[in-house]
C-alpha cells in the first residue's frame, strides 16, 4: 500500500485511488484537467499540490508544497538535505529559466580527501560517512523559486508537510521494503536507527504509524525563519555538531556561504520542436541535445519503438554522449565546459557518421572527442503545469537511496552523499559506474556533476511536454526514451511512460534492458554484438505533464509504487 496520511487530509480522488497496487507493466492513462496538473513520486504529495493550485497558487507554489511533503512521505530520496534542479517556464514572458540549487563541496574539500595511502578511492568514506554530504540546496533552491514565481505565503505551503510529520504517515510496503534494505547502511549511525525503526530494533511493518517530531521542528522552523533557519539558524547549529560528531567537514561558513544559482538552459532543436534542458552542474542537458542531434540523421519513426533498430541506434547513441561525458563535464563556475560544440549539429554530424546500424561498436573503441580550442564554455522528479500555463520540472536527490544514511540528530532528516558524485580520482568509477575526469574533480565549493535532467519541450514557442526523472545515471537515458517517444512514436504520455526502457552508458559495455522487449529483437541485438543484461529490474521514473486539446495532462510511471497525478479539478471534497 502507499504512504496514506493518518490525520484528516485532502480525499484522494478517483484518478489516483488505487495507485498504490500498480506495477510496472500496467498501462497508465493520463490523467486529465482544466486547472493544472501535478506529478510526483507519491500520490498524497500531488494532491497536496493539486490543493495548492485549486487554492489559486502557481505552479512553484506547488512545487514548494510537494518538495517538503515528499520529504516527509519519502525519505530516501525527498529532502532537505539533499540538493537538485528544477527548470521554471513563465507564461507571461514566455522564458525559461534554470535553478541549480546542486550540493556544494564544504569548506575544507581537497581533491585526494577519498583516497587511502595507496591512492585508490575508499567507497566507504565517499559514500556513507560525515565527510560525504555536501552542502545542502534543497531549502535555498525552493525559497528562490518562491521568492520569484510565488504567490502563496512561504508558510502555507510547509503546512502540509508539517502536519504530515507531526501527526504521523502510514508506512507502506515499499517503505517498509527500502528501511529493511538499507538497515546496514543506518546501524552505523545511532540518529538513523532512532528515527527509521522501532525502539525495539525492528523495521515498521506496512500500516504502522510514522512520526517524525524532529522532522516536523525543522520544518516548523523553515516555515517560521526561511532559509536562515537552514543556513544561520537553529538547524544549522544541529547541522554543525553533527559534523564535528562525526568528522564531517560541513562547518558554519560552509552554510551560511551557500547560494542557489540563476543559469540559463541549455537549447536544442529535434524534429521542429525545441528542447529546453539543465546546464551544468548537470550532464544530462547536454547530452539530451547531443544524442537528439545525432537521432536526427537516422529514421527512427520508421524503426518502431520497441524494434532492435530503435534499440540499437539509442546504444550507439548513448554510448558517443557518456564517453564524452566522462571528459567533458563539470561544474562550469570551475571548469570551462565546452557546452556549444557538444550541443552542434555539426559535431552531431560527425558522430552519426560513425554509427554502423548492423554492428555494435565496442565501447574500448570509443573515446571522449576532442574539444576545439576553447569556445566562449534515489533521486526524484515532479513536474507541475498551472492554469495559467507556468510549467515547473524539477529533480532533487539525496544521491543513493537515503543518501548517506547519516541523520542530523535533532533535526530529523538524512544527509545526502553528493561528494561521491565528483571523480576521487580520474578514471574511477562512482557508485553508478560512472567514470570521470579533472573536469568533475573535488574542489571547496564546487557542485559536483549530475545526471539529474529536468526538461522541457515546445513547439512554436507553446509548452508541449515537462519531464524528468529519478535513476543516477540511467536518468539521462529514460529521458530521452520519453522524448523520442512521445516526438518520434508519437505516444500519449501515459503510454511513453509506460514502454519498456533500455540503458547504456558506455562502460560497462552491456545493455540494461527491461522486461517487454521481444526475444527476436534480444536475438538480433546479439547477433549485432551486443551485450544484454537481463530484465528483473526497472530503469528510470518518468513523471510528466502536458498540454492537450485544451487540457493539462498528467502521466506518472507505474514503475514506482504509489506515484500519482492530481489536478485541482479532480480532487474531491
Amino acid at each position: 500500500m502507499a504512504v496514506a496520511v493518518v490525520l484528516p487530509s485532502p480525499k484522494l480522488s478517483a484518478q489516483t485511488q488505487g495507485t498504490d497496487v500498480i506495477r510496472y507493466g500496467d498501462v497508465r492513462h493520463p490523467v486529465y484537467d482544466k486547472d493544472g496538473m501535478v506529478v510526483s513520486s507519491n500520490f498524497l504529495a500531488s494532491e497536496i499540490g493539486a490543493r495548492v493550485l485549486a487554492d489559486g497558487g502557481t505552479a512553484v507554489d506547488a512545487e514548494v508544497a510537494v518538495g517538503f511533503a515528499l520529504a516527509v512521505v519519502r525519505p530516501r530520496a525527498g529532502n532537505i538535505g539533499g540538493g537538485g534542479f528544477m527548470l521554471v517556464y513563465s507564461a507571461a514572458d514566455g522564458q525559461t529559466r534554470a535553478i541549480d540549487y546542486r550540493e556544494t563541496a564544504p569548506i575544507g574539500a581537497t581533491r585526494d580527501m577519498f583516497l587511502d595511502s595507496q591512492g585508490n578511492v575508499d567507497a566507504t568514506l565517499a559514500r556513507f560517512s560525515h565527510l560525504s554530504a555536501g552542502v545542502p540546496g534543497t531549502v535555498a533552491g525552493l525559497h528562490l523559486a518562491h521568492s520569484q514565481y510565488g504567490k502563496l505565503p512561504w508558510k502555507r505551503l510547509l503546512a502540509p508537510a508539517i502536519e504530515l510529520a507531526r501527526n504521523g504517515i502510514k508506512v507502506s510496503y515499499d517503505m517498509s521494503r527500502a528501511l529493511e534494505r538499507s538497515r546496514d547502511r543506518f546501524s552505523r549511525d545511532t540518529s538513523s536507527l532512532e528515527y527509521f525503526f522501532k525502539e525495539n530494533g525492528e523495521a515498521f511493518s506496512p500500516g504502522e504509524r510514522f512520526v517524525q517530531a524532529d522532522l516536523a521542528w525543522s520544518l516548523e522552523q523553515i516555515a517560521e525563519h526561511g532559509p536562515d533557519a537552514f543556513y544561520r539558524g537553529e538547524i544549522a547549529e544541529k547541522i554543525i555538531e553533527e559534523m564535528e560528531k562525526g568528522g564531517g567537514l560541513i562547518n558554519a561558513k560552509s552554510l551560511a556561504e551557500y547560494k542557489p544559482v540563476v543559469r540559463d538552459p541549455v537549447r536544442g532543436t529535434y524534429r521542429g520542436y525545441d528542447i529546453v534542458s539543465m546546464p551544468p552542474s548537470s550532464s544530462g542537458g547536454i547530452h539530451i541535445i547531443q544524442m537528439l542531434n545525432i537521432l536526427e540523421y537516422f529514421p527512427v519513426r520508421e524503426h518502431g519503438a520497441e524494434s532492435a533498430d530503435n534499440v540499437h541506434l539509442l546504444v550507439e547513441v548513448s554510448k558517443l554522449a557518456f564517453a564524452d561525458r566522462s571528459k567533458h563535464l563539470g561544474d562550469a563556475d570551475f571548469y570551462d565546459v565546452p557546452s556549444n560544440w557538444l550541443t552542434s549539429k555539426e559535431y552531431a554530424g560527425e558522430l552519426a557518421a560513425g554509427i554502423d546500424m548492423q554492428k555494435a561498436r565496442p565501447s574500448e573503441e570509443i573515446a571522449p572527442g576532442v574539444a576545439p580550442d576553447k569556445e566562449s564554455v534515489d533521486t526524484t522528479h515532479f513536474s507541475i503545469i498551472d492554469r495559467d500555463g507556468n510549467m515547473v520540472a524539477n529533480t532533487y536527490t539525496l544521491n543513493l537511496s537515503f543518501g548517506s544514511g547519516m541523520s542530523v540528530d535533532g533535526a530529523g532528516f538524512i544527509l545526502n552523499n553528493e561528494m561521491d558524485d565528483f571523480s576521487s580520482r580520474p578514471g574511477a568509477a562512482n557508485a553508478y559506474g560512472l567514470i570521470g575526469g579533472v573536469a568533475n574533480s573535488i574542489e571547496a565549493h564546487k557542485r559536483p556533476l549530475s545526471s539529474m535532467t529536468p526538461t522541457m519541450v515546445f513547439k512554436d514557442g507553446r509548452p508541449v511536454l515537462a519531464t524528468g526523472s529519478p535513476g543516477g545515471s540511467r536518468i539521462i537515458t529514460s529521458v530521452l526514451q520519453m522524448i523520442v517517444n512521445v516526438i518520434d512514436h508519437e505516444m500519449n504520455i501515459g503510454v511513453a511512460s509506460s514502454a519498456p526502457r533500455l540503458h547504456h552508458q558506455w562502460l560497462p559495455d552491456v545493455i540494461q534492458l527491461e522486461s517487454g522487449f521481444s526475444p527476436d529483437t534480444i536475438r538480433e541485438l546479439q547477433r549485432r554484438g551486443h551485450a544484454i543484461r537481463g530484465s528483473g529490474f526497472t530503469i528510470g521514473n518518468v513523471h510528466s505533464v502536458a498540454q492537450q486539446n485544451g487540457y493539462f495532462v498528467g502521466a506518472a510511471d507505474p514503475r514506482r509504487p504509489g506515484s500519482g497525478s492530481a489536478g485541482p479539478t479532480t480532487l474531491r471534497d
